[in-house]
């Protein structure tokens, strides 16, 4: 059985002390690529880090997260484009709108989501979308993009059936986490009603982590966790649910005969 965390934060702190042990967990327990999508201009010397100490299972994605868009985020546009002509990336995030910790830098955020988005497209690469307490204005930027082969994840997707249905129908996957495994969270409903096919799984380490971790450190071997709550919903094998979404995450991020370890 093979897994892929689509999305893992493995470079920052929270993983300076244990980070060899969190990666042999990870692949002892089938998971064989992580994900790591980037912050700013100054997360990228430790993500690029991360990914050369793990080749073939780490790979680096580039972009300006929605919370990182300040006064210089024009700059910092200009630095990470200037970055993606000298490396190659599997992906353009995490980019997006976050209006849950500060609406200060709305216009900005529109701005930067807009001009990373052409950028994706630009280099036929896909988007990792990051929509907290801003579907509509997500997806009101992404309606520009109709019909310009759009493709990507919703990360860390807790929406409704429209909301999911409306991100597919922009050529989005839904990126499925710990909050699955949540009581109270009503997303094993909305995933069970979208089926399988259009799901990818992540992690978001070292946040989010799923029951029974909730609380603690996250980390990618615990997409064992998410994929076991997947099969449940679907009434699968977990071998059946980690095939589809491995396939998911392989044609989606291009990962096909890239390099094992």
């Amino acid at each position: 059985m093979q897994l892929i965390d689509a999305h893992t934060h493995l470079y920052l702190k929270e993983f300076d002390t244990d980070r060899d042990e969190v990666v042999n967990r990870a692949v002892s327990s089938g998971i064989v690529k992580m994900l790591l999508p980037n912050i700013d201009s100054e997360s990228v010397p430790s993500m690029l880090s991360a990914e050369s100490r793990y080749p073939g299972i780490c790979y680096s994605m580039i972009g300006l997260h929605p919370t990182s868009v300040k006064e210089d985020y024009l700059s910092q546009l200009d630095k990470l484009e200037a970055i993606a002509s000298d490396h190659s990336f599997v992906a353009v995030g995490e980019i997006g709108i976050d209006l849950y910790w500060d609406k200060t830098f709305l216009n900005e955020q529109i701005i930067a989501f807009r001009r990373q988005i052409l950028f994706a497209l630009k280099n036929s690469l896909p988007v990792v979308v990051h929509s907290r307490e801003s579907f509509p204005e997500v997806f009101s930027v992404l309606d520009e993009f109709k019909n310009k082969k759009l493709r990507g994840v919703l990360h860390a997707f807790t929406g409704t059936v429209e909301d999911a249905e409306k991100a597919i129908g922009m050529g989005l996957k839904l990126g499925i986490g710990g909050i699955v495994t949540f009581k109270n969270s009503g997303l094993d409903k909305v995933v069970k009603a979208i089926g399988p096919h259009n799901l990818i799984l992540e992690t978001d380490a070292p946040y989010l982590a799923p029951v029974p971790h909730r609380g603690k450190r996250n980390e990618s071997s615990y997409i064992c966790i998410i994929n076991k709550k997947l099969a449940e919903i679907f009434g699968m094998s977990e071998e059946e649910t980690a095939s589809i979404t491995f396939a998911n995450s392989t044609g989606l991020f291009n990962l096909k005969g890239k390099n094992e370890k």
